[in-house]
């Protein structure tokens, strides 16, 4: 693995944060990576932007920004435009299909929508996992690190009472992408 770099935006209250402090999780303890995670988001957190970076590597991290990110994770219309210039144009763009409509084109650009939260809903019968629905998807789709790490991330930070319904997430997610590789005659 060269230097992966990685975006999560969205809303306040959509749980970008923890969707990236997993994620970062997952790969420096469980997949022996080197590792930075920032966050930010607006002071009132609820309904304000919220943004997760997360970079991973085999090696030292000299910079720990983002300069052009390999995968965007967008869960809100605004982010995805907000933070658009800093994916690669070879970039994997990840996307909530219910908020975010507007898709830039791209030739070299890999997209994948993701009902996170007509699945969480519907599916799981909670919206506040979509966030895990998403990233699961998306480490799969871009395989940044293993369902099983991942899982194992995710019984070490989220509290006991809402561990079983994010893991139920993670297999909802990676059970939407291998759906839709099947419908589009991909591998999985």
């Amino acid at each position: 693995m060269t230097r992966i770099e990685i975006i999560i935006v969205g809303i306040g209250g959509m749980g970008v944060v923890l969707a990236g402090r997993i994620l970062a999780r997952a790969a420096a303890i469980y997949e022996n990576k080197e590792v930075v995670q920032t966050q930010s988001y607006g002071a009132e957190a609820r309904g304000t932007a919220a943004k997760s970076e997360i970079i991973m590597n085999d090696k030292k991290i000299n910079y720990p920004k983002v300069r052009k990110c390999d995968i965007l994770i967008a869960m809100s219309q605004d982010g995805l435009k907000r933070y658009l210039p800093y994916l690669k144009d070879d970039g994997n763009l990840i996307f909530e299909q219910s908020l975010v409509k507007d898709i830039p084109k791209r030739k070299k650009l890999k997209t994948l929508g993701v009902p996170a939260i007509e699945i969480a809903e519907k599916v799981i019968g909670n919206r506040m996992v979509a966030n895990i629905v998403i990233i699961a998807a998306a480490a799969r789709f871009t395989k940044i690190v293993s369902e099983n790490s991942l899982k194992r991330a995710i019984t070490d930070i989220v509290p006991e009472s809402m561990r079983n319904i994010n893991l139920k997430a993670v297999d909802e997610g990676i059970k939407f992408l291998k759906s839709r590789l099947r419908q589009a005659n991909l591998p999985f």
